[in-house]
């Protein structure tokens, strides 16, 4: 299906809306039936009903539609955030007594999924380095019903060889699953590569403008299916309308905007390797990463984010870098119009800093939409902080 079609008209049947350009915005609770045979109907299967907008709302069917198409997956389920798309299929593909393989360093409120929410309902979870496919081989168990992967990592960029790792999963039994933020639908294409769930955090690029929080899983009509008719109605994590609408105008500029982040995120990385306050910068396409090669074979580009280390480092020079930032905004998330920049110090005490752990020394930043000249004076003139 080509792209241009998925962003600009699949789904959108305008003669249902008077021809208007942009779709509207179904801002309605509740739908009504002229007969009981249709309510009876629709109350017996809602996946296929508008009936309640927790469930069905038609702007955000829209949405399902092109979020399903970029990922090339038969269905989609949209969302109230990021993390929602992720626990709600994990709690709905797992029961009491299974186990989960997980990747290393997950998002953070993974991990709190994992460590802290899964085991209250007898779920149990082993962590493995997931850039050693034989890793997540070995950590099977005759429980395992998902194997859970996050690649690119999105602070130290570990890739999973995700063909490998579906091969090896598929013929078990075994459901995979992977958070797909860090490349979104452009850039890497899991469900082709064998992966059967595929979450993201739309507020990211899919959005594109840091004005709405979302989330999506894609995957085949049965799982996404099963998915809505228990967790997802149950739960309620749905999507309002509106902020359906607004993905579905992010998604109008997606290609634009990802090459542009991404042609000045080779540029800035290129400036910050040669930089003598710098010692390393982590990013999946630069020549010296330790997975340039599976990178390369399994995306088709590389978000615009990235990490770098300072020489010397410590708690003082990290926070008199970044404080010293003038035009790159502090802040988490990542993929709308404003660089931005976080310190893995910022997620601890000072007192729990180990300058020895390489983890603890990140300093991770997003290319945004400003051009690259305009960012590197900045990191230029915060650098000068620390030299």
């Amino acid at each position: 299906m080509d792209l241009s079609y998925i962003l600009n008209e699949l789904g959108e049947e305008r003669s249902d809306y008077f021809n208007a350009v942009s779709p509207p915005i179904i801002q309605t609770s509740n739908f009504t039936f002229n007969t009981v045979s249709d309510f009876r109907q629709a109350l017996a299967e809602e996946f296929d009903a508008l009936l309640y907008s927790r469930g069905q709302n038609p702007t955000i069917n829209i949405l399902r539609q092109k979020l399903a198409a970029l990922d090339g997956a038969e269905d989609a389920l949209v969302f109230s955030s990021g993390i929602a798309a992720i626990t709600v299929p994990v709690l709905s593909l797992l029961q009491q007594g299974d186990h989960a393989v997980v990747v290393e360093n997950p998002y953070s409120w993974t991990i709190k999924l994992f460590n802290n929410m899964l085991p209250k309902f007898g779920i149990s979870s082993t962590y493995v380095d997931g850039s050693d496919t034989e890793q997540i081989r070995k950590a099977i168990q005759p429980n395992t019903r998902l194997i859970y992967l996050e690649s690119p990592n999105t602070f130290s960029y570990e890739l999973q060889d995700l063909k490998a790792v579906a091969d090896m999963a598929k013929p078990r039994g075994i459901l995979t699953m992977i958070d797909n933020s860090y490349c979104g639908p452009l850039y890497q294409q899991p469900i082709a590569l064998g992966i059967d769930l595929v979450a993201q955090s739309a507020t990211k690029y899919l959005g594109g403008h840091s004005d709405v929080v979302a989330g999506v899983v894609t995957g085949s009509r049965e799982l996404i299916k099963k998915i809505f008719n228990n967790e997802f109605l149950n739960i309620g994590p749905a999507l309002s309308p509106h902020s359906a609408w607004l993905l579905i105008r992010g998604l109008r500029t997606l290609p634009l905007r990802m090459q542009r982040s991404f042609e000045t995120a080779k540029v800035i990385t290129r400036w910050l390797q040669d930089h003598p306050a710098v010692d390393q910068v982590i990013w999946p396409f630069m020549p010296n990463f330790k997975q340039s090669g599976l990178a390369v074979r399994q995306m088709q580009g590389c978000g615009s984010m990235f990490s770098f280390i300072l020489k010397n480092p410590s708690v003082q020079k990290i926070e008199n870098f970044c404080n010293k930032l003038q035009h790159i905004l502090m802040a988490v998330s990542w993929g709308g119009h404003e660089s931005l920049i976080i310190p893995a110090i910022a997620g601890m005490a000072k007192n729990e800093y180990d300058s020895t752990n390489r983890r603890h020394n990140l300093i991770r930043m997003y290319a945004g939409l400003e051009d690259a000249g305009y960012l590197i004076k900045d990191l230029e003139q915060a650098l000068d902080e620390v030299v």
